[in-house]
């Protein structure tokens, strides 16, 4: 949770207000394409075997393979490195193994969307080397200011951690290193005046300076301050995804616009053999070195043109409309090429 002082809010309104939650085509507002299903019912890979551009995207920024894992690195403003998969799930476990990033205003996060902006979060401050914040969206509803709960997550940035999702009909969990830390169940979200996460998602992850100067002060200040480059480079190493996806198939089709999880069409099911993705047979843990090897060739990827930057403020800008000056906010991410703001989800 965060305090904002009330001499930011006229400024927050002023900067953040255009910044809205989009998505290329929303199914609760028109028909759009059906979603690639992941087909088979689990999927894992070992990132410290290399990168894995089957079933991942780089969507912005720059990714280097290396043997401690993938590494996402920012090292001056507008550094954004994120990748996406090229499948969505519906129901089931997604479970990241990484170390989070150190570093003022610098956040790592791992989610997963929706395109009716069905959201689940990980999100790790470079501030808060001890804590992690858990938070969801239900079709980018963010007016209300109840759903973030932190939690503990000692040594984040020293040593990877299991920080798993298990995401049903009736509830969601959060678990770091198999430990159940936060559960919401499907009523508790309705009756907090939210709606719960139940469409087919994707799987995101990457890490942006929050606390980038170009940012809003209410970003800054949200992001634990404004970031010193000069004190990087800012790393977050993802050693591993495992996934179990409760209804594998070839696609996903909305069949109406209610956004509810009774409306989706499973296509082809019944496809439910294993994928690996791994390069070899090294096995990851739960926990390990917080230094990057570099004993293997590192590998780069990298996309041109838009970089992730900052993020959605409605829970602030609600908020701080009501007059209240507690505030708690989940950023999600949005593209910005040339200046101007692109959404990229």
């Amino acid at each position: 949770m965060q305090f904002l002082p009330s001499s930011l809010l006229p400024l927050l309104l002023t900067t953040v207000v255009t910044a809205q939650t989009t998505t290329s085509c929303n199914p609760t507002e028109k028909t759009c394409s059906a979603n690639t299903a992941l087909s088979s019912s689990t999927y894992t890979h070992d990132f410290t075997t290399g990168l894995d551009s089957t079933n991942f995207n780089i969507t912005a920024g720059n990714v280097t393979a290396t043997s401690s894992g993938a590494l996402f690195t920012i090292t001056k403003s507008g550094d954004a490195p994120t990748i996406r998969s090229k499948w969505y799930i519906f129901f089931g476990r997604v479970s990241f193994i990484l170390r989070a990033s150190p570093g003022t205003g610098i956040v790592s996060s791992a989610i997963l969307l929706s395109d009716d902006l069905d959201e689940i979060d990980w999100e790790f401050l470079g501030g808060e080397p001890d804590v992690a914040q858990t938070n969801y969206f239900g079709k980018g509803e963010s007016t209300t200011t109840n759903r973030e709960v932190d939690v503990a997550a000692a040594g984040s940035q020293t040593t990877s951690h299991n920080y798993t999702v298990v995401w049903k009909k009736d509830q969601t969990q959060w678990l770091v290193d198999g430990v159940v830390l936060r559960t919401l169940t499907a009523d508790e979200a309705t009756a907090g005046g939210n709606s719960y996460p139940q469409t087919p998602m994707d799987v995101r992850i990457g890490i942006w300076a929050g606390g980038d100067s170009g940012n809003s002060e209410g970003t800054i200040e949200w992001a634990g301050g404004e970031t010193d480059y000069s004190q990087g480079p800012f790393e977050m190493v993802l050693e591993k995804v495992e996934v179990v996806n409760d209804n594998p198939g070839t696609s996903y089709t909305y069949g109406d616009t209610s956004g509810d999880a009774d409306s989706i069409k499973v296509d082809g099911s019944g496809t439910t053999s294993s994928v690996s993705a791994s390069l070899g047979t090294k096995t990851s843990t739960a926990s390990g070195s917080a230094g990057i090897s570099t004993d293997v060739t590192t590998a780069t990827a990298t996309t041109t043109g838009s970089m992730w930057w900052t993020a959605s403020a409605e829970a602030l800008i609600s908020k701080s409309q009501s007059g209240g000056s507690r505030i708690s906010a989940s950023y999600k991410w949005y593209g910005v090429a040339l200046g101007t703001l692109l959404a990229l989800l």
